[in-house]
C-alpha cells in the first residue's frame, strides 16, 4: 500500500503491517483514503478528528443551503367567490413567507367533463397573484386533479431576506426604581425619582 504521512508527504510503498506499525508509533489511526487504486492510498491521522471536521463541513454545508418549502391549496371547479378569496389570501401569505405553493383543482364524477372550469379558476389565482408569483410550472392534469406550482417573485424573496438580517430592536429600558427612606422615627416613606419634594 501507499503510505502518507501526517503531515502530508508521501512515505512510499509499504507493507500493511509496517504501515500499521508507524501509525501506532505516532498514536495515530491508519485509514485507508482510496481503496480502489493500485495499489490502495492510506494515510496516517487522527480519525476521531477527522470525522468530527467532515461532520462540520456537512452542517456548514446543510446551513447555507436554503430550501424551499413547498406549500398546498386545493380548489373546487364549482368553489364560491368567498372561498375562492379566502384560499387566495393563504395562498399569498405563503408567497409572503417565501415558500413554493402546488395549486390544484379537483374533479369529482361528472365534473371531469367540464375541466376547463378548472382551467378558469388557476388562471384567475395567477391573475390575482401576478404582483407576488411566478408560474414554475404550468398548469397540467395528472388523473383527476389539475395543478400548477407557483414560486415568489425574486423582489420578495430579496426582502424577505433583508428582513431577517435587520438588527434587533433594543430591549426596552428599564422602570425607575423606588427609593424607600426612614424618617427620624423610622417609618419608611417611598419616593420616586419622578416625584419632587416640596
Amino acid at each position: 500500500m501507499r503510505l502518507i504521512g501526517s503531515d502530508g508527504e508521501q512515505i512510499g510503498i509499504l507493507p500493511t503491517n509496517e504501515a500499521l506499525e508507524r501509525a501506532r508509533e505516532q498514536g495515530l489511526d491508519l485509514v485507508e483514503v482510496a481503496p480502489d487504486s493500485r495499489p490502495p492510498v492510506c494515510r496516517i491521522m487522527d480519525f476521531g478528528k477527522y470525522k468530527y471536521e467532515l461532520s462540520k463541513k456537512d452542517k456548514l454545508a446543510k446551513k447555507k443551503q436554503h430550501a424551499f418549502q413547498l406549500k398546498e391549496m386545493r380548489y373546487r371547479p364549482k368553489i364560491d367567490d368567498h372561498d375562492y378569496q379566502f384560499k387566495t389570501r393563504h395562498v399569498r401569505e405563503f408567497l409572503e413567507l417565501g415558500s413554493k405553493v402546488r395549486i390544484f383543482v379537483m374533479f369529482r364524477g361528472r365534473e371531469m367533463t367540464r375541466i376547463e372550469f378548472g382551467r378558469k379558476i388557476l388562471d384567475r389565482v395567477i391573475d390575482d397573484l401576478k404582483d407576488i408569483a411566478v408560474v414554475d410550472v404550468a398548469p397540467k392534469m395528472d388523473g383527476r386533479t389539475m395543478s400548477m406550482i407557483v414560486s415568489p417573485r425574486s423582489e420578495v424573496v430579496k426582502k424577505l431576506q433583508k428582513s431577517k438580517t435587520v438588527v434587533k430592536k433594543a430591549p426596552p429600558s428599564k422602570p425607575e426604581l423606588e427609593e424607600v427612606v426612614s424618617d427620624s422615627k423610622g417609618r419608611n416613606k417611598s419616593t420616586s425619582s419622578e416625584r419632587s419634594d416640596s
